[in-house]
């Protein structure tokens, strides 16, 4: 599909400068533009690629002031890169397939509504007691244990396991390889050897919540593992027994949280974080990448490094550790004056 510059700018609530005739029908990055394709900037260190991109349209700030000419129209709005978001997810509900019925073979038991509107694909297992919501999807080779409810609008990519007696809510999208609600890492030394610890209680995710490939979520040994509303988890990511991650935080691929931990609201979690058990971590923290955290943290830190520390004090740890050679070899030579001295 074509669009011009004047009907995008409709669209977002932006500012056309330039040719608002000029069409677009692809979306490409700023640095690998061309003719035809919409691009934008939010990264201050790109925009010297603004003046010599081939594509038709940018997407800017509107305080965005210009050094110099541009070929491209430019559309002026508040957040260039909420506003890709917003075209993006616009394009790919128009493109993305829509599947409905029961694709054979799988397999439905007896007793689970199935609306119309609802898709279970070939190979896909739905157990006894799951409540399935409106326009759900289910893709190939998806395994819904027991007693599983799905809200409305959710999607099961293919390959998603949900154990029994787990909810998932409405409007989630759990990719290939999740895994919600197997057992929690729970066993208990006896005489040498390790008894397990039956894990009873189940994992609830909330709304609007998203989890990456191949990402697991543990079932509680009592009560519930929950992963709150507007959760983001990238792929790889491990969320023990009993875990709570609070409402809109997202969190990076590779990390792991250990049993009992509570992550509060809002919060920002690099990559290959890696989270003790039982500890609170407030709301609005953010955390490096490949930090590790063994006690509780404030809401509202930033935070960095093994042990995490105050991102501040780990950037002049860094300093300092880059200077250690230098420093030994001054201790060196100072030494070196004194002996001689004697």
């Amino acid at each position: 599909m074509e669009f011009s510059a004047t009907q995008i700018a409709a669209l977002v609530n932006g500012t056309v400068e330039g040719n608002g005739d000029a069409k677009v029908s692809d979306f490409a990055k700023i640095e690998e533009g061309h003719p035809g394709a919409i691009s934008f900037l939010a990264n201050p260190k790109y925009t010297h690629y603004l003046y010599d991109t081939e594509s038709s349209v940018v997407l800017v700030r509107r305080d965005l002031e210009l050094e110099r000419p541009v070929k491209a129209t430019l559309i002026r709005v508040d957040d260039p890169y909420a506003t890709v978001a917003q075209l993006l997810d616009m394009v790919s509900k128009m493109m993305a397939p829509h599947p409905s019925g029961l694709e054979q073979p799988c397999h439905v038991a007896d007793g689970v509504a199935v609306a119309d509107d609802v898709y279970v694909g070939a190979f896909s297992y739905v157990a006894t007691g799951v409540t399935i919501g409106k326009n759900v999807k289910i893709y190939p080779q998806c395994y819904v244990g027991a007693g599983v409810t799905i809200g409305d609008n959710t999607i099961l990519y293919p390959g998603v396991k949900i154990y029994h007696g787990c909810k998932v809510g409405s409007n989630c999208i759990l990719h290939s390889g999740v895994v919600i609600g197997a057992d929690g890492f729970g066993f208990a030394p006896v005489n040498g050897s390790y008894n397990k610890i039956p894990q009873i209680g189940i994992v609830v995710v909330e709304d609007d919540v998203e989890i990456g490939a191949n990402t697991t979520v543990d079932r509680a040994t009592m009560g519930c593992t929950r992963i709150k509303k507007g959760v983001k988890l990238d792929n790889l990511i491990q969320v023990a027994h009993n875990c709570e991650i609070g409402e809109n935080t997202v969190m990076a691929s590779q990390a792991g949280v250990a049993g009992s931990t509570k992550i509060g609201a809002n919060c920002m979690v690099g990559g290959q974080t890696g989270f003790a058990g039982h500890i609170h971590v407030g709301d609005n923290v953010q955390i490096g990448a490949q930090s590790g955290l063994n006690k509780d943290v404030a809401s509202g830190s930033r935070i960095m490094g093994y042990p995490a520390v105050d991102s501040r004090d780990f950037a002049r740890q860094t300093v300092n550790i880059k200077n250690l050679g230098k420093l030994y070899d001054e201790v060196r030579r100072i030494k070196s004056e004194l002996d001689n001295n004697k």
